[in-house]
């Protein structure tokens, strides 16, 4: 197993296959780079080197107590493309990973980013506040905290309903999905779940938005249960300098799975452009 060990000694495990220009994949909460196996396959049959990591305290990585916030988690990417050398690359990050992908590239990435992409992403801020009046209520990433900290293995399977859309009339779903999201999510800390959901509902992206200059994709489904499409999506293009916005109507939170050969076309032409 491919493993770094970065500067706090947390270990950060990754998946590195291939040559050729590097993609570098962010998952989201509380998942695993498992998660982007419908991409990791198809980009790497394109002729892309292909990087996907566990985020600290998930998946394969150790679970620490500690540094469960945006800037540790965009500070363990950054040792992990300095000990990979990556160079011209594109960094795709879906949900709770597009903001570590904003951070990563606004704080660390000069030099060795080519262009971004956030997919159903948390940014700029989903928490109500002053300067977010529209927000989601504090209290209903209270009820996510209160799941996962006492009915983990319960409130994961029923999360997977909404994540893909498998609760709206005439959706096939696919127990296999349901179960490898389950998977994933047990594989991680409960420590580090816990404290990711407030980086990803506190943490605002607004600045770190505003200051990249490389292209930014913006990609989010119009009927996203998870990260609401007008909170997120609609405000992050129009904060970047230099971004685009697809918008997929009907398209669900977990889009990368169940709808992969649309995203992996768009994907490739927005990195080939």
């Amino acid at each position: 197993m491919s493993k770094i060990t970065v500067k706090d000694g947390t270990e950060i495990y990754y998946k590195d296959w291939g040559t050729g220009q590097p993609l570098f994949f962010h998952h989201g909460w509380p998942l695993s780079g498992d998660d982007w196996d419908g991409q990791m396959m198809f980009f790497l049959n394109q002729g892309f080197r292909v990087i996907a990591h566990d985020r600290r305290g998930h998946g394969r990585s150790a679970q620490t107590a500690v540094g469960h916030d945006m800037d540790t988690y965009a500070a363990d990417v950054a040792e992990l493309t300095e000990a990979l050398d990556l160079k011209n690359a594109v960094h795709i990050g879906h949900s709770t990973g597009g903001g570590e992908v904003i951070r990563y590239v606004a704080k660390h990435g000069k030099g060795r980013v080519a262009k971004a992409v956030l997919i159903s992403a948390v940014t700029p801020i989903m928490a109500q506040t002053e300067n977010n009046p529209d927000g989601i209520p504090l209290s209903v990433f209270d009820e996510i905290r209160e799941g996962t900290a006492s009915q983990r293995p319960q409130y994961f399977q029923d999360f997977t309903l909404p994540f893909y859309g498998y609760n709206r009339e005439g959706a096939k779903i696919s127990q296999g999905i349901r179960d490898n999201w389950w998977r994933q999510g047990m594989m991680g800390g409960i420590k580090a779940h816990y404290d990711c959901i407030k980086a990803f509902s506190e943490t605002d992206f607004t600045e770190d938005l505003k200051s990249v200059d490389v292209p930014v994709l913006v990609m989010h489904g119009e009927d996203d249960q998870i990260v609401p499409f007008a909170l997120t999506g609609v405000k992050a293009a129009k904060l970047l300098k230099n971004g685009k916005l697809i918008s997929y109507p009907g398209f669900p939170h977990g889009m990368p799975t169940t709808e992969a050969a649309t995203i992996n076309k768009d994907l490739l032409a927005f990195i080939k452009s």
